[in-house]
Formats: structure tokens, C-alpha cells, sequence
């Protein structure tokens, strides 16, 4: 049973002031963004963030989708840097700042703990808000927020109530199913990653050599049509091309490195590259305006 430990303190009225709200990031990119995971999003903007391996605050334009906080270096990049799944939330504590018109609060994970600090009050209210309305299913009773920002909450407290039930449902409309051909598997609700391609290896190298401002990173078949393979491009010294088998193993995928890595599906395969690489490697997504 989760248990809430978050301390609220008390938020005294200011005049009002013209500070706008954070804008949200342009269609275009949010389009971009959205081929990368399917999962709803129910807020965003920037948060200061210090992970366990970090000895300083990083500044990320974050979104809040389903129960994970996608991280980005700035609010115009279409991939994301890292993410940290929050379903587990044990505990939110709210930590007492010297600094003036900022908040700052902990989530305690099973396996970390992660500092959080907002540029402003209002800002750490609606982080706080939203985080427990996606994790304890609930809407906190005692936020300092207008009743339009509770509404909203209200709003992604039933949109995540329904996403649960047909994400609990799915193993026991396809998984349980015989497994079919890769060639022939259509998953509605999990669509492959967005830089899949079926293209052969020369092909996708020439796609990433002609195109290297729509990322770096393809996903194709494998050349036996039962497994997979990864096609990157980076620029260190030179450009250099590299290819990496991805096995499909019983329910799971084994990238094929001199430490073999396995993932539980194909997102989470583009997702370690990513993260391995801290964003240098990015999925290769043609844009809206490509495609039009």
C-alpha cells in the first residue's frame, strides 16, 4: 500500500502578476514526440532534477505521460535524454528551500531517490498535484491551486483510471495468443517504435548518410526476417555506421553486445541506446513536413 508522506506548507496570497505559464512545446514537436511513446501526456514544463548518480540540479523541460516523466534538454527537442518511471512512488517530501519563490520536494523510489525543484511556488504545487493524482489514483485533498488547475487534475485522474484498465487487460487479449510471424504481427496497442523500417541494411544507411538532421538511429529487420537490427550513424572524428542484432528471445529482445542486454520489448531496445548514448543517439523519424 502506498503511503503519501508529502507536507504541505502554508502558501500565502500574492497580488496577482503577469507572469504567464510555461507555453507548451509546438504541435510539430509534440507530433514528434508522441511517435516516441504513446502514453498520454497530463502535464509539462521545466524542472530542476537531481538523480542519485548526479552531484548537481539539471535543467529539463519535462512531461508528464501516463506514470513517467520524460526529460528533455530544452523544450524543442523532439527526444528525450531520460525518463524515470514513478508508478512506484513510495513516499513525496517536501523539503524546505532558502531560496526565495521555489519548491523543492523528494520522490522516494524503491530504488532511488529523486530531488526535485520547481523555478516557482504556483509551479511545485502543480508538480506535487499531478504526480499524486497519476500515482495514488486520487486527487490530493489539500492543494493550493485554482479550482481550474483541480479540475484539470480531476480530468487526468479519470484518463489514467482508464489507461490502467485497458493496459491490465491487454495481456489477456494478446499475449496469451500463439505468437505470430514478425512479418505479419499487427500489436494495435503497441505499435512498433517510430524509426522502424523495413529496409535493408544498405538502405538504411543511406537513409541516415542523406538525412542526418532527422536523427541517427534506425530500426529494420534482421536478414533472416525473424529477429531485428539496429543501424546507427555517429559522428565522433568521422562518420561511422554500425549495425547491432537484436534477437527476439521467447517474450523478450537480447541486443547483441559484448555484455548482451535484454529488454522486455522493442521501445525499451531504442530506449537503452538512447539513454546509453545520454541523447546522442537519436530515433530517425522523417518529419511532419516530409511526409506532407
Amino acid at each position: 500500500e502506498i503511503s503519501f508522506c508529502l507536507r504541505l506548507d502554508t502558501v500565502e496570497t500574492k497580488p496577482h502578476t503577469n507572469k504567464r505559464p510555461p507555453k507548451p512545446a509546438p504541435r510539430r514537436i509534440f507530433q514528434q514526440r508522441l511517435k516516441i511513446t504513446a502514453l498520454p501526456l497530463y502535464f509539462e514544463g521545466f524542472l530542476l532534477v537531481k538523480r542519485s548518480e548526479h552531484q548537481e540540479y539539471k535543467h529539463y523541460w519535462t512531461e508528464l505521460r501516463g506514470t513517467t516523466l520524460f526529460f528533455y534538454t530544452d523544450k524543442k527537442s523532439t527526444t528525450y535524454v531520460d525518463k524515470l518511471d514513478i508508478l512506484g512512488l513510495t513516499c513525496l517530501t517536501d523539503q524546505n528551500s532558502t531560496e526565495k519563490n521555489c519548491a523543492k520536494f523528494t520522490l522516494v523510489l524503491p530504488k532511488e531517490e529523486v530531488q526535485l525543484k520547481t523555478e516557482n511556488a504556483e509551479s511545485g504545487e502543480e508538480w506535487r498535484g499531478f504526480i499524486l493524482t497519476v500515482t495514488e489514483l486520487s486527487v490530493p485533498p489539500h492543494v493550493s491551486l485554482l479550482p481550474g488547475q483541480v479540475i484539470r487534475m480531476h480530468e487526468v485522474l479519470e484518463k489514467e483510471k482508464k489507461r490502467r484498465i485497458e493496459t491490465e487487460q491487454l495481456p489477456s487479449t494478446s499475449l496469451k495468443k500463439e505468437k505470430a510471424p514478425v512479418e505479419d504481427y499487427v500489436d494495435v496497442m503497441n505499435p512498433m517504435p517510430a524509426c522502424f523500417y523495413t529496409v535493408s541494411r544498405k538502405e538504411a544507411t543511406e537513409m541516415l548518410e542523406k538525412n542526418p538532421s532527422l536523427g541517427n538511429m534506425i530500426l529494420r529487420p534482421g536478414s533472416d526476417n525473424k529477429n531485428y537490427s539496429i543501424t546507427i550513424r555517429q559522428e565522433i572524428d568521422m562518420p561511422r555506421i554500425k549495425h547491432y542484432k537484436v534477437m527476439s528471445v521467447g517474450d523478450n529482445y537480447t541486443i547483441e553486445l559484448e555484455k548482451p542486454v535484454t529488454l522486455p520489448n522493442l521501445f525499451s531496445v531504442i530506449d537503452y541506446f538512447v539513454k546509453e548514448t545520454r541523447g546522442n543517439l537519436r530515433p530517425f523519424i522523417y518529419s511532419i513536413d516530409e511526409t506532407l
